[in-house]
């Protein structure tokens, strides 16, 4: 998801990192899975592994944006921020 800095599960780095990996991940399946979405591509159009960069949304609202005001996810840009305290 493009807009989004998601806590890493593959590996994390450490073990709060990888239980608030597995919440994020239940809750974007959630989110995913509750009704139709439109892809977005935006400035990037692939990441560094060449994975496809697309801004996820419902009804004009980012499911990144959600995840990030659960605290599940960061905002994509500036800085990287640590999951690990």
């Amino acid at each position: 998801i493009a807009d989004i800095d998601a806590p890493e599960l593959n590996p994390p780095r450490c073990e709060a990192e990888r239980i608030k990996g597995e919440i994020s991940r239940r809750r974007l399946l959630e989110l995913l899975n509750a009704g139709p979405l439109s892809l977005v591509a935006g400035v990037r159009d692939e990441d560094r592994y060449g994975r496809k960069l697309r801004t996820v949304t419902r009804q004009d609202r980012s499911i990144g944006e959600t995840l990030i005001g659960e605290g599940l996810a960061h905002r994509w840009g500036g800085p990287r921020q640590s999951w690990c305290g």
